[in-house]
């Protein structure tokens, strides 16, 4: 077999086989936690007028959060987000990437506006959410390839472990090579809350995720963010119903790439030396070549990396090969993020 690369809006693999030569696309679809994407403004809930506790993240707060710290943020941040699917589709990158700790839509557009997104036309895809603390999900797209059509913000139903409003669902519905998809971004509850609150999101995002099937059955529906919790916890693997394996991906289950990373000794943060893989993105059976025919007539899952470029790793010291945060123990690090960002990619027959 013979692959050659085209390196321009897309990359194609030119597959010899038996019968005839095809074509093949790739597309990249990520998610970063952005980590307290925040700019240097007091907000207010824009329903109920209340304040944001975005206090720390004021010039004049706990972090002294400067136009320069949140220039250099944005400046980091891009970077990042640019290098993203880039180790497979160069000069392209990810077509779709989910993004969460975002504080509104004009730190998405500030960081659409730095030059490597820029120069690929990036857009966003943000709505105001009821968190506390400012901060939500987005979703960038580059155009050229993503056609959002519909978005809404789907609601974490309050319940007896989570009685304050939280983060929801950031859902889009569109068309990526001429396939109906949908995007749930998600940022579920912290670690700090009890394990049945993240139980309760992975029920929730599974019942949106049910619904829309219902809808039309043909719908891929990929599920990513920031769910602090790793594949094998009972939110990602009972719930949501994420499997570790292709083959259990049936009707009504997901498929979860990450499950075996994670188990491979790999992950996106890493607490007392150990990794944990929170950032995840698992798609419905309809994206798998489970019987490996590759024939590839729709969007089909083709593999899951972790994005760690050398930038984003502390190159010395006690934390020595963990995640370069903007700050740490009060000290600004001018850094990325506690996490790394995460790739899956996709192949379509031309």
């Amino acid at each position: 077999m013979r692959k050659t690369f085209f390196l321009s809006c897309l990359i194609f693999l030119v597959a010899a086989t038996s019968a005839q030569n095809r074509k093949l696309a790739l597309y990249g679809i990520g998610f970063y936690n952005l980590e307290n994407l925040f700019d240097t403004e007091h907000d207010h809930d824009p329903v109920t007028g209340e304040d944001k506790n975005d206090y720390e993240y004021l010039p004049d707060g706990d972090n002294h959060w400067t136009n320069m710290k949140y220039e250099h943020k944005l400046k980091n941040m891009s970077r990042a987000v640019a290098d993203m699917g880039t180790e497979r589709l160069k000069d392209v990158g990810c077509c779709i990437i989910g993004v969460s700790e975002v504080e509104n839509a004009h730190c998405l557009q500030d960081l659409c506006a730095q030059k490597p997104l820029a120069d690929r036309g990036m857009k966003f895809v943000h709505i105001e959410g009821p968190d506390r603390r400012g901060v939500d999900c987005g979703l960038l797209y580059n155009p050229r390839f993503f056609k959002p059509a519909k978005w809404w913000l789907q609601p974490y139903i309050l319940n007896e472990h989570i009685t304050r409003p939280t983060r929801g669902f950031l859902t889009v519905q569109g068309t990526l090579a001429d396939d109906s998809i949908t995007v749930i971004v998600c940022h579920w509850p912290s670690r700090f809350s009890t394990s049945p609150a993240r139980e309760a999101a992975g029920t929730m995002v599974r019942a949106e995720k049910d619904s829309i099937l219902r809808a039309n059955p043909t719908m891929k529906v990929i599920v990513m963010g920031d769910m602090n919790d790793d594949p094998h916890n009972e939110s990602m693997a009972k719930n949501l119903g994420a499997r570790r394996k292709m083959a259990d991906a049936t009707e009504g289950q997901m498929y979860n790439p990450w499950w075996q990373i994670l188990l491979d000794g790999h992950g996106t943060l890493s607490y007392q030396g150990a990794w944990n893989l929170f950032d995840q993105i698992v798609m419905t059976p309809n994206c798998l070549d489970v019987q490996g025919k590759k024939e590839y007539k729709t969007l089909t899952f083709y593999e899951a990396k972790i994005q760690s470029f050398p930038y984003l790793l502390q190159s010395e010291g006690k934390y020595k090969g963990s995640p370069k945060r903007t700050h740490a123990a009060g000290v600004w690090l001018d850094g990325y993020s506690d996490h790394l960002p995460v790739v899956t990619y996709f192949i379509k027959a031309k």
